[in-house]
């Protein structure tokens, strides 16, 4: 089964920005779909955004306008670009895809204060 490494997460003023990125042990991401989710203390898991293999981008409301997803032509690796960053951004910030089952990354810490 494919693992998923997601990194670039971390400390971050509000108003900043980070980049997240996903990569998979498979080198290339052979799937229909990679997404974004977040998970905040004492929250559910919530989609944030994905992408499909055609490159249709779908954002949840709250990322919408702030945070972009992109992926490399080779699809090696898929970003999350997040811009204007608020305090309730703070969460851990997880890669998904689903490939025979789902696969989920271990997740990058994202903390967003002054």
């Amino acid at each position: 089964q494919a693992h998923l490494v997601e990194s670039g997460g971390g400390l971050v003023q509000p108003g900043g920005s980070l980049r997240l990125a996903c990569t998979t042990s498979e080198g290339v991401f052979d799937v229909s779909l990679v997404s974004w989710y977040r998970q905040a203390p004492g929250q559910q898991r919530e989609l944030v955004a994905h992408i499909s293999d055609a490159g249709t981008k779908t954002y949840a409301p709250s990322a919408r306008g702030r945070f972009t997803i992109s992926r490399d032509n080779a699809k090696t690796t898929v970003w999350l670009q997040m811009d204007n960053l608020k305090p309730e951004d703070t969460a851990v910030y997880y890669c998904r895809t689903v490939k025979a089952a789902i696969i989920w990354g271990q997740g990058t810490q994202v903390t967003v204060s002054a």
